[in-house]
């Protein structure tokens, strides 16, 4: 059974960052794509970025050019940089796992972790 463990959030000044874990488990990570999505009070869940099985990179035009997605194969971990961070981006951050090459443009994820709460203040 896949296992997704998110670690990292907390909260931060705007401008500031953060750095978001993701320990996975239960099948080897590396034969599928995997994500960050985020959901801030009263609205629905977005995607944020995502890592496809061979490393290509996908990011919400919201966060392009701050938030970085990455994985390390060796340590079954999956990463969300967060840099210049705004009082917009504070939300419950969700790591996320389908079991595809590829991950899909409109995702609805198939395994999703317990999420970790992030706060941007002004």
């Amino acid at each position: 059974q896949l296992q997704l463990v998110e670690s990292g959030g907390g909260s931060v000044q705007a401008g500031g960052s953060l750095r978001l874990s993701c320990a996975v488990s239960g099948l080897p990570h590396v034969l599928f794509c995997l994500g960050w999505f985020r959901q801030a009070p009263g609205k629905e869940r977005e995607g944020v970025a995502s890592i496809n099985r061979d490393g290509s990179t996908k990011y919400a035009e919201s966060v392009k050019g701050r938030l970085t997605i990455s994985k390390d194969s060796a340590k079954n971990t999956l990463y969300l940089q967060m840099n210049s961070l705004k009082p917009e981006d504070t939300a419950v951050y969700y790591c996320a796992a389908e079991l595809v090459n590829n991950c899909p443009n409109y995702w609805r994820p198939s395994f999703l972790g317990q999420g970790t709460q992030v706060t941007v203040s002004s």
